[in-house]
């Protein structure tokens, strides 16, 4: 399935049209997931990085009281980070924590495939072109074009995590425990 799904966004002419419509698609199934860990693998084993971005993003906007037109970016990042709840409707007995846990995971999986298609590695830098465009490209060692929104500075970082800290402490109350500090920390 991964596979046929990254060769679905490859095929386009248009990388990120293809992406959006098959999110599109795959994002109420992704929602009547039951399990974290199936949620997870799935995620973790997509074959198209630009897809997973487009799925954790309606995910995330999903999760927004007040949903951003922003597109997709280091500040539309940070945004869901202050702006998300938790993101799923979860029907066990899931611990608060693990839900915010589980939240961090994904902002932080979005972050690391948002890098990749936009920042990372020379064949993945340009994933939002088409494969024809990509390679005149990568022969031009053309550089990605960044968008305003990913001009953010350590103090943006700095105040959206500890404004993320704040949300926190009112529902979980203090000590956090390990896994969501060694989260934070990775994202921050």
């Amino acid at each position: 399935l991964q596979r046929m799904l990254s060769i679905a966004v490859e095929v386009d002419k248009s990388p990120n049209c293809s992406s959006c419509k098959i999110a599109d698609v795959i994002f109420p199934f992704i929602l009547n997931i039951p399990l974290r860990s199936q949620r997870e693998a799935f995620l973790n084993t997509m074959g198209s990085q630009l897809l997973r971005c487009k799925l954790l993003e309606l995910l995330f906007q999903h999760s927004c009281n007040v949903p951003t037109t922003l597109p997709l970016s280091l500040a539309k990042i940070l945004y869901f980070l202050s702006h998300s709840s938790v993101l799923l409707q979860y029907q066990d007995e899931t611990a608060t924590w693990q839900k915010w846990d589980e939240m961090l995971e994904y902002l932080s999986l979005l972050l690391l495939s948002y890098q990749n298609v936009i920042l990372a590695f020379p064949l993945a830098e340009h994933l939002r072109s088409s494969l024809t465009e990509r390679m005149d490209l990568i022969i031009q060692k053309a550089k990605p074009k960044h968008q305003d929104s990913d001009d953010i500075g350590h103090l943006d970082i700095h105040l959206q995590i500890e404004d993320f800290i704040g949300r926190m402490q009112q529902v979980l109350g203090e000590p956090f425990p390990l896994q969501i500090m060694e989260k934070l920390n990775m994202l921050r």
